[in-house]
């Protein structure tokens, strides 16, 4: 008997709904446009070949999963043990805006997608890894720090220091 996997958290980092209808929509309207200047039946070309073009684009931006399950974190094809997680931190607003930016490591892993407005910071303690940290966005940043947080560990307070 095949030993099932138990899944502490899992995530797709899937465009948002309303990307659909209005992307499909300015799809439409190009693909109307160029139609406008092909004679005959090849009035139809632009619908039947940019509207499934746009529809697999917008699958593609949303593939992107994040899981955590036996030990590992799992972000799309990269794995991560939990044992070399030394903090977790959330992010969203001016944190996140300023760790993606001025604060960046030039090595570091980033997963970002600009629909999603947080994302979990993970410090790394692997000697063999020269990666410093992780960031990966999720829509449910709270809950993802909250199932990678090492044991024992305390919630990283953000606030500033006094």
């Amino acid at each position: 008997m095949a030993q099932e996997e138990i899944t502490a958290f899992e995530e797709r980092l899937t465009v948002p709904w309303w990307a659909w209808p209005v992307s499909l929509g300015l799809t439409v309207a190009l693909a109307a446009e160029i139609g406008l200047g092909v004679p005959g039946m090849l009035t139809w070309l632009p619908f039947l070949t940019l509207i499934p073009m746009a529809a697999v684009t917008l699958a593609w931006l949303g593939r992107i999963r994040v899981r955590v399950a036996k030990g590992n974190l799992h972000v799309d094809d990269a794995v991560l043990p939990m044992k070399f997680i030394e903090a977790v931190e959330p992010l969203s607003g001016l944190p996140l805006r300023d760790a993606l930016s001025a604060q960046l490591h030039p090595i570091a892993f980033v997963i970002q997608r600009p629909w999603i407005r947080s994302a979990v910071k993970i410090t790394l303690n692997d000697p063999d890894d020269p990666t410093p940290y992780w960031i990966v966005s999720s829509r449910r940043a709270e809950a993802l720090a909250e199932t990678l947080r090492p044991i024992g560990a305390a919630p990283h307070n953000t606030a500033p220091h006094r």
